[in-house]
């Protein structure tokens, strides 16, 4: 496939990116999603730098200038348009999981010393719980979006989005030319937590040129241009899917939003995408899917010679697979052309199966505190089992301790560049661990580089139990909760892959306090109580990080001078 250069220059800010599309493109579809009726309603890019625009100058009438905004809920063109203008109007917005327990939400506002909430339709009928738990006490403004209820609430700091967006209408407003002029600003403009509690969560520090400068990476490396409609699937607080999508912005392509992780399939047939950015998980279900269709009909030969014969006809210049298996394409709206996969670890064969498809899949590489874009596997040029060379937006470096089996120097990935993030708020001992003395920030991923810079993942040296949905776990949180429970001595959570499977599930090693045991009592008897106090725990637990697995040792673990655990001993 032929590279094809794409001119990113007007990106130079989240504010001119939504002017150039209004100027260039006011009357195109910037968003789709399933409104009342599960009809389709549409957004155009004028409709949405209106309500940037709208949203900045009612943020500056009420001096939120330097102040913090948290928002929080599913994905809503609501939600995009409070992001670009938080940012813009000189604010700091602050991303949160919606699937987060009300307790942790209240911990990292108070964290992040917010100011302000804006909350999603779906969110916003979670108020009466948000209040008890207290979310709101230290809060001077909180924004709904309407979701049709009404508020039986005597609280003057509550508006809807509507009201307050209609408050900014009419105040005076810089020039078209003076916002595509204004280049994107390099202090703190978006605080983002890594997943845990707030004692072992940190918050993310990322400038507005952080993430343009990745937005503009994605635009040049991927194979995704203005004529493409995009299924946005994952959650939207996850700087990946908030990256990308300000990338899609910045093309001008269309938004379509996926309402519910159980009817991807289902959308993907309604909206007709050409593309789509997800996780290795759904590569994976989309992939058992197909060869479980296959099977019912009978037809596992027929794919498998049809695949041969279109690699065949390839390699002499004829491309017919999308016609072959246009059967097959149909069930993801008969569109789908590429995929975008990242977030975790994926298995190369899925490249090959999709590739045999007419579905160009490429794998990238990124983590939160660098925006999150590192690397990406090129349309124009990929390699299968890389993620690709580092984005035009950094540099990467091994920092070599020895060589793997297949003599390649390996060592632990190091980043320098655009996309690096500022620090971690408040936290100066994290900020010191995670860069070096030169200023490069480690990563904590083990890998290497072959002759042309790409880069080849080989292992984590973080405790960080990564998914195959792509949802990070530190284990030291989930052992939290288990060291609450008296008849665990002690514990070490660790991510097993399934004997059957690489689906990694999160496993408890239990080391039980045989003292509150009666002498001599059945280790079976003693493991099957242990399961039953830990399915309590993952009662309070969001589901992703639930125990699925304990393991049962019948001595203390191996220890430092320091009386911790040797983590890395636990196999």
């Amino acid at each position: 496939m032929k590279y094809v250069k794409k001119d990113a220059s007007h990106a130079t800010s989240l504010r001119a990116i939504a002017k150039y599309n209004a100027i260039k493109r006011p009357n195109k579809a910037i968003f789709k999603y399933l409104g009342a009726g599960k009809k389709i309603v549409e957004v155009t890019f004028k409709e949405h730098s209106e309500n940037i625009e709208n949203m900045i100058c009612a943020l500056r009438k009420r001096g939120f200038e330097g102040k913090r905004v948290a928002i929080i809920g599913e994905t809503c063109p609501e939600w995009f348009a409070s992001y670009f203008a938080v940012i813009s109007a000189g604010a700091v917005a602050i991303p949160l999981d919606k699937e987060l327990l009300y307790d942790q939400i209240k911990g990292f506002l108070d964290v992040a010393e917010a100011n302000a909430i804006i909350m999603s339709p779906k969110y916003s009928k979670k108020y009466e719980e948000l209040k008890a738990a207290g979310v709101f006490d230290n809060l001077e403004l909180i924004i709904r979006v309407e979701d049709g209820t009404v508020w039986e609430e005597n609280d003057e700091r509550i508006m809807t989005f509507g009201e307050f967006v209609n408050t900014g209408i009419g105040m005076k407003r810089e020039s078209d030319a003076a916002i595509m002029r204004k280049p994107s600003r390099g202090d703190m403009s978006i605080m983002l937590f890594t997943s845990g509690t707030t004692g072992t969560s940190k918050c993310v520090m990322l400038s507005e040129r952080n993430q343009v400068s990745c937005a503009q990476s994605a635009v040049r490396a991927t194979d995704f241009y203005e004529h493409d409609v995009l299924l946005s699937v994952l959650p939207i607080h996850h700087t990946y899917e908030l990256t990308i999508n300000v990338a899609i912005q910045a093309l001008g392509a269309t938004v379509c939003i996926n309402d519910s992780l159980k009817n991807v399939v289902k959308n993907l047939k309604l909206f007709k995408p050409t593309g789509i950015v997800i996780v290795p998980l759904f590569a994976t279900t989309f992939q058992k899917k197909i060869l479980e269709e296959v099977r019912k009909k009978g037809k596992e030969n027929q794919l498998k010679i049809g695949m041969l014969a279109t690699g065949a006809m390839q390699k002499v210049g004829i491309d017919i697979r999308r016609k072959m298996f246009s059967e097959i394409l149909s069930a993801f709206g008969g569109n789908l052309e590429k995929i975008i996969c990242g977030g975790a670890a994926m298995n190369p064969q899925l490249m090959k199966f999709f590739e045999n498809l007419g579905i160009t899949l490429c794998e990238g590489y990124g983590i939160t505190e660098c925006s999150p874009l590192i690397a990406v596997n090129p349309y124009y040029k990929r390699r299968v089992g890389s993620v690709g060379p580092a984005a035009d937006c950094c540099k990467v470096r091994i920092d070599a301790e020895s060589f793997d089996e297949k003599g390649n120097l390996t060592g632990e990935i190091q980043v320098r560049g655009e996309n690096v993030m500022l620090g971690y708020y408040n936290n100066p001992e994290a900020n010191e661990e995670v860069f070096t003395a030169d200023g490069w920030f480690r990563t904590g991923d083990i890998g290497h580089l072959d002759k042309d810079g790409y880069i080849y993942i080989t292992g984590r040296c973080k405790s960080v139990i990564v998914l195959e949905n792509g949802k990070n776990v530190f284990p030291e949180e989930i052992e939290e909760y288990l060291e609450d429970v008296d008849q665990i001595a002690e514990c070490v959570v660790v991510g097993r892959k399934k004997e059957d499977s690489e689906e990694v599930v999160l496993t408890a090693v239990v080391y039980p306090d045989f003292n509150l045991y009666e002498k001599n009592t059945d280790i079976a008897v003693i493991a099957a109580d242990i399961k039953r106090r830990v399915a309590e725990i993952n009662k309070k637990l969001p589901s992703f990080k639930h125990i699925r697995n304990i393991e049962i040792r019948k001595t203390e673990f191996e220890k430092t001078t320091t009386r911790k655990i040797k983590r890395f001993l636990v196999k």
